[in-house]
């Protein structure tokens, strides 16, 4: 939709119907409401099927995101668990096409939302019981981290500048909200398991990042009103607080917190004793 509110496309994109699948799943599972869990329920299977035929490896991994939650809600169904696993090895497929020595990931180039990926791996692995996922999603996650790190050990986001570059270091700018947020999520899942404390680290430095640990020493969020800024240029950070970027650092803000409050402690399911005794 234009600034003027006008629909700009016939269809919405894969991406978008990733997320909606992915907002669904999610509600599905938290829902304290039982007729709008089932109303929920009904509308991921509903927008489900055409998944199978996107392109999108986001979204694949938005759609996986989103299975994650709905399949720990709704008792599994054959053709859920089919695509399910169909999705999952399309992203670990991508990985053995797009590698190369030095670069483990699975597109030739970084763009937007990059952990996710990983993310998506790593907790269809979980579910599935399936090591090789939760590997190349562990392998993956710790290559972007490397590359999401400043020499002074501060997270620097991959920037839009980076997109299309291929078998490049990224660009530190500009850097934008919600790879911070995408990297807190994907932290936190590849803690909950293999249980090593550099992913709690990782998660806190790219939270950190919204509150001013980043290149320009600048805050992106206003705690006063909760506005989260768009981002940072080479020399100033981006007033305009859009909703993707609220949202983001909210997201962010609700994980470190659920972190920090609970007593949450490593999932160590059995695809990490596989993991362990392969010496990974």
């Amino acid at each position: 939709m234009s600034f003027d509110r006008r629909w700009l496309e016939e269809a919405g994109s894969e991406d978008s119907h990733g997320r909606t699948l992915w907002a669904l799943g999610e509600y599905t599972r938290s829902a304290l409401s039982p007729s709008r869990k089932l109303w929920a329920a009904a509308l991921f299977a509903e927008a489900l099927p055409p998944t199978e035929h996107f392109t999108s490896p986001r979204a694949w991994a938005f759609t996986l995101l989103g299975l994650e939650g709905y399949c720990a809600a709704v008792a599994g169904a054959p053709e859920t668990a089919r695509l399910r696993e169909l999705l999952a090895k399309r992203i670990e497929t991508l990985l053995h096409q797009a590698g190369r020595p030095g670069w483990t990931w699975f597109e030739k180039g970084l763009s937007y939302d990059n952990a996710r990926l990983p993310q998506a791996l790593i907790v269809t692995g979980m579910a599935l019981n399936k090591p090789s996922l939760v590997k190349a999603g562990l392998r993956t996650l710790r290559w972007l981290m490397k590359m999401q790190t400043a020499p002074q050990g501060h997270f620097r986001a991959v920037g839009s500048r980076n997109f299309g570059n291929h078998y490049t270091a990224a660009d530190g700018f500009d850097q934008q909200p919600i790879e911070a947020a995408a990297t807190i999520s994907a932290c936190l899942a590849a803690w909950r398991a293999d249980g090593n404390g550099e992913w709690r680290s990782g998660a806190a430095r790219a939270f950190a990042w919204f509150m001013g640990a980043n290149d320009l020493g600048a805050p992106l969020v206003d705690a006063a009103t909760g506005c989260c800024r768009d981002g940072l240029h080479p020399a100033r950070v981006n007033e305009n607080c859009g909703g993707e970027s609220v949202v983001s650092y909210i997201l962010g803000l609700a994980e470190m917190r659920q972190l920090a409050r609970s007593k949450l402690k490593p999932l160590l399911p059995s695809p990490l004793g596989i993991l362990k005794a392969s010496g990974s």
